[in-house]
């Protein structure tokens, strides 16, 4: 098939408002068919209501959790002081930070989730290729997060109610009440997905001041018990800033920007529902870097604290809040802890693998559905095993798989902004023999530079215990910069193959002719 526009629908489909923002024009047919339905459509732009702070409040809510707590720790076991670990992690999210816009861009613009975004590069189709390697990930991790949300209630309630509750009768190896207290926080996610965006957006709204205000108090609680703020500061590098400081650094960097690898493509997602650019753009560039910077600050404040007052460094904020005594501080703690696994896991790992979900048959599986999908996967892939061994899951599959979404948002950057240079056709999206419908619905030109992008960045990695040793060990030296090396590798060779088969080159310049602005 060609990419040239189709007769069916009239040049004047889509309209482009002042601002900059477009939606189906009001006389046009409303886009239906196999590849639409009511969630995968464009958002109305009278519904594209989200300001700068729910962007920002919807970044600290997912930024304060306990993987984001364990980050900085991280860098500080390997050697690395406060000030490194800090620095560390500040630049990788300002890094991480540029690709974010330039995907989100299309959000307020067109309306559109990830899904449908991802078809004007891999076609209608072969949308499904990304949307789906990316809801496997976020399943793994909502199933994971879900399990450490339920270790939070039944560790926390045992010290409230006794030893009644953690010395219950043993189920597969675990007390019942821990199945319980699993059960329970997969329920309060599921209700909280199922009533649908405008309760997440409320959520987070509430959630993240609360997280805030509960990292600063356990500071503060830290901080009294070490008798002031001097012991927490003091814990010097084992690295200096010599060769073996940067030796860490390199793959460290590319760790803390794959930390948010998939949300730099979900983003489109909530961007959908921005009032507009700025935004996004300011809530995104106010929420990412200065929440994961002060979050990383404040976790090696208190864990250098607790090696201090308890002679130990203790990483993780549900045990170290478990030790104090007092009633209503482990309350406030069970509570802050719940409230920030809550807030991540569902913005996180429930809508966007409910849009992918649904993007692979629309007029089957609405966004609820594919959120129930995703959480029923979520417990079938046997969390509780998976987090038992973290080297196996977490580091080496999560870790690999996240590492191709570089590939992926090279691509996407690559399409929207140099091809196409920011222009869309909106009913195209969403029917089959228009621009974006290639070779039978697939974009032969994005597999394989998602395919070469993603070997040259995982090929040579590590990937025990899967396997032993490396599977292309001649590409080592390349898998310390994995993220980076995907990106710029998808995003030349996509490049390259669309230009030379002579794809995308008047692109822009059709679509601009074919809309109309108000």
């Amino acid at each position: 098939m060609t990419d040239t526009a189709p007769t069916a629908i009239p040049p004047s489909s889509q309209l482009t408002l002042p601002d900059g923002r477009v939606e189906i024009s009001p006389d046009a047919p409303v886009p239906s068919g196999p590849y639409a339905n009511e969630d995968l459509l464009p958002v109305p732009v009278e519904k594209r209501t989200w300001n700068t702070y729910n962007f920002s409040a919807l970044w600290v809510g997912m930024a304060h959790n306990t993987a984001s707590w364990t980050l900085a720790s991280g860098l500080i076991a390997v050697g690395m002081d406060w000030k490194q670990a800090v620095l560390t992690i500040a630049l990788a999210n300002v890094i991480v930070l540029i690709p974010m816009l330039l995907t989100g861009h299309a959000g307020p613009k067109y309306g559109i989730p990830f899904p449908v975004f991802a078809r004007a590069s891999f076609g209608i189709r072969g949308a499904n290729l990304p949307a789906v390697v990316r809801a496997l990930v976020a399943c793994g991790w909502f199933g994971i997060q879900t399990w450490i949300g339920g270790e939070a209630i039944y560790f926390l309630a045992g010290k409230l109610i006794g030893n009644g509750w953690s010395d219950a009768g043993k189920i597969g190896g675990y007390a019942w009440t821990m199945w319980l207290s699993f059960a329970i926080f997969w329920a309060i996610q599921v209700a909280i997905i199922y009533r649908g965006m405008e309760t997440i957006r409320r959520f987070e709204n509430w959630a993240a001041p609360f997280v805030l205000l509960g990292a600063g108090v356990m500071l503060w609680w830290m901080a009294d018990k070490a008798g002031g703020f001097g012991p927490l500061l003091d814990q010097p590098s084992k690295l200096g800033y010599g060769p073996d400081f940067w030796k860490i650094f390199a793959p460290a960097l590319m760790g803390m920007i794959g930390f948010w690898s998939t949300l730099s493509l979900n983003i489109p997602d909530f961007t959908r529902y921005g009032k507009s650019q700025k935004a996004q753009t300011w809530g995104q560039a106010l929420g990412l870097p200065t929440t994961m910077t002060l979050f990383a600050f404040l976790s090696v404040m208190v864990t250098s604290g607790s090696q201090a007052v308890y002679g130990e460094a203790i990483w993780d904020p549900v045990q170290l809040a478990a030790k104090t005594d007092n009633v209503f501080g482990l309350l406030f703690a069970l509570v802050t802890v719940l409230v920030a696994t809550l807030s991540v896991n569902v913005a996180a790992n429930l809508v966007s693998p409910a849009f992918d979900f649904s993007n692979i048959a629309p007029r089957r599986i609405s966004f609820r559905t594919g959120a129930l999908a995703t959480c029923v996967l979520g417990v079938l892939i046997f969390p509780w095993k998976l987090y038992s061994d973290p080297q196996g899951y977490i580091f080496t599959w999560l870790g690999l798989v996240g590492g191709l979404l570089g590939t992926v948002a090279g691509i996407l950057i690559a399409d929207y902004w140099i091809l196409r240079r920011g222009k869309l056709d909106l009913a195209d999206l969403y029917r089959a023999g228009g621009r974006y419908w290639y070779d039978n619905g697939w974009n032969w030109r994005a597999v394989v530079a998602l395919l070469v992008g993603g070997v040259l960045a995982v090929g040579g990695a590590n990937f025990a215990p899967l396997i032993d040793g490396r599977p292309i060990p001649a590409l080592s030296s390349l898998a310390d910069y994995g993220w980076a090396v995907g990106l710029g590798t998808s995003m030349v060779l996509y490049l390259a193959l669309m230009l030379a088969t002579g794809k995308g080159s008047d692109e822009a310049r059709e679509q601009e002719q074919e809309t109309t602005t108000v």
